[in-house]
């Protein structure tokens, strides 16, 4: 089974490496890839894709790094080929489902795996619904914009990121302006 972990990592942040973790243990995952959305469909970027693809390699390490030029799942899940695809997704994610372009052909592609945490409401998806699974992940309050409303302001991100992440973003001057 190959677990998808797509998004703009921008920067990626504890809270994603929790859910990476957790979805590791979960499923027993055979691969974890890692797809850096070039230019999503849904947010603006504020890093350009060749640092967030840095970034996201020094957040997971030992995991394969790739570049998803797609900017919608269904568009990336129809141009590849994957074994036994998982598409891992936050509880967020899931209550936006619905909104995603072809929500239907995703789960004909791909499961679904959602991260869930304690007192987290899941939205309108019906969480019984055979090709979507939810797997608890630990709370972790962080989010890639407040990291980058930090970095701007000076303040510090240690513990919200990893150590080679924080490195990696003094070095490239990112999220400063």
């Amino acid at each position: 089974m190959t677990g998808l972990f797509g998004g703009t990592f921008d920067p990626p942040h504890n809270g994603h490496l929790a859910l990476a973790r957790a979805a590791l243990d979960h499923f027993g995952l055979d691969r974890l890839v890692i797809l850096v959305t070039e230019k999503p469909g849904h947010k603006p970027t504020y890093a350009p894709a060749e640092a967030r693809m840095r970034l996201a390699a020094a957040a997971f390490p030992g995991h394969e790094i790739e570049l998803d030029p797609y900017g919608r799942t269904i568009d990336m899940l129809r141009a590849r080929s994957w074994d036994d695809p998982l598409f891992l997704i936050g509880a967020d994610q899931l209550a936006a489902f619905p909104s995603w372009k072809e929500p239907e052909a995703v789960l004909e592609l791909a499961r679904i795996g959602v991260g869930t945490r304690p007192g987290y409401a899941l939205g309108p998806v019906d969480p019984a619904a055979a090709r979507i699974e939810l797997f608890d992940i630990p709370a972790v309050d962080v989010s890639s914009s407040e990291v980058r409303r930090r970095v701007a302001a000076g303040e510090p991100i240690e513990g919200l990121v990893p150590p080679a992440v924080t490195a990696l973003i003094a070095e490239l001057d990112l999220y400063r302006h």
